[in-house]
């Protein structure tokens, strides 16, 4: 399996801060969340303590939504199909993924994991999936099939999900409100997607520069870039990691790349996700049409 997901989140994360002065610098921590860089920039003395918390918050996220630490909340539940007591992160992170899997037309779809391990099972030994593979997979798709509860979150036997088109963007938001509970402001938190708190110091907005080319003024705002050949399950780089939960096939669209942005980062990821789905751009204006204040930044056809 390949990925140019990494390159494109750090093209995308050159940030131009207009009018600092020496006496401003820009710190910059850097960690992993969900495997993926990132990065917090911050004008502030005690940047080092401060990227420390945010990483020991990171790692108690993951502790929920990584599907590669095996006593995860999210992989305890797709081992059990259910799991009981659930985080409320995961509970708000699921009804959230619902909102935008009715707005999409069931395209985005957590419960899409049994296809996209068989997708990368295969690549591991330089295949595709045969199409029984893929068909059974298919028919685990099932949004109707999660059951969401203060009590308990269960699904039906044989399903799993992934949240890999929607937890980098709210472990984000999670991030943006730990450090508001501390009285911070003025960062900018990139986990994969990025979320501006507040503004750049200042009082200027975050410049974001799109791998698409332009930018983008974040204050109080989040992005998020989504390409369907972002990650490949194979040498060629043509069989794409965003699954169509309709067909067990890749997204076969005409787009290359969508940027979207929103008041949340999951909201935005998700959307990113879900918009490389559709096959006309006013299929995606009237998805995003559904959330308050979500707007399309770029879109580029393959």
């Amino acid at each position: 399996m390949t990925t140019r997901r990494r390159f494109l989140a750090i093209s995308a994360a050159a940030i131009a801060v207009p009018g600092m002065g020496r006496a401003q610098p820009i710190h910059v921590w850097q960690g992993t969340a969900l495997g993926a860089r990132a990065t917090l920039r911050l004008a502030h003395p005690d940047a080092a303590a401060i990227g420390a918390r945010v990483g020991a918050e990171i790692s108690r996220l993951e502790d929920i939504f990584s599907l590669y630490r095996p006593d995860s909340a999210l992989s305890r539940l797709n081992r059990d199909g259910r799991l009981v007591a659930p985080p409320f992160e995961l509970l708000e992170c699921l009804s959230l993924a619902g909102s935008v899997h009715a707005a999409s037309g069931g395209r985005f779809d957590p419960t899409v994991q049994p296809l996209w391990a068989g997708y990368a099972d295969a690549s591991a030994t330089g295949a595709l999936p045969g199409t029984d593979t893929i068909d059974d997979a298919r028919a685990l798709a099932d949004w109707g099939g999660v059951t969401l509860g203060a009590d308990a979150i269960t699904l039906r036997p044989g399903m799993a999900l992934t949240l890999n088109g929607i937890a980098q963007g709210f472990i984000a938001d999670r991030i943006a409100a730990f450090l508001s509970a501390e009285g911070l402001s003025d960062i900018l938190i990139d986990t994969g997607e990025f979320r501006a708190l507040g503004s750049a110091p200042g009082g200027k907005s975050w410049q974001v520069k799109l791998a698409a080319g332009g930018e983008v003024a974040l204050t109080a705002r989040a992005l998020a870039t989504s390409a369907p050949l972002g990650t490949t399950f194979d040498e060629a780089a043509q069989v794409g990691h965003i699954l169509d939960p309709r067909t067990g096939r890749p997204a076969q669209t005409p787009w290359r790349e969508i940027t979207v942005s929103a008041d949340s980062a999951a909201l935005a990821d998700a959307l990113s996700t879900a918009a490389c789905l559709f096959d006309t751009r006013a299929e995606i204006d009237a998805c995003l049409a559904g959330f308050r204040d979500a707007r399309l930044e770029n879109i580029t056809a393959a």
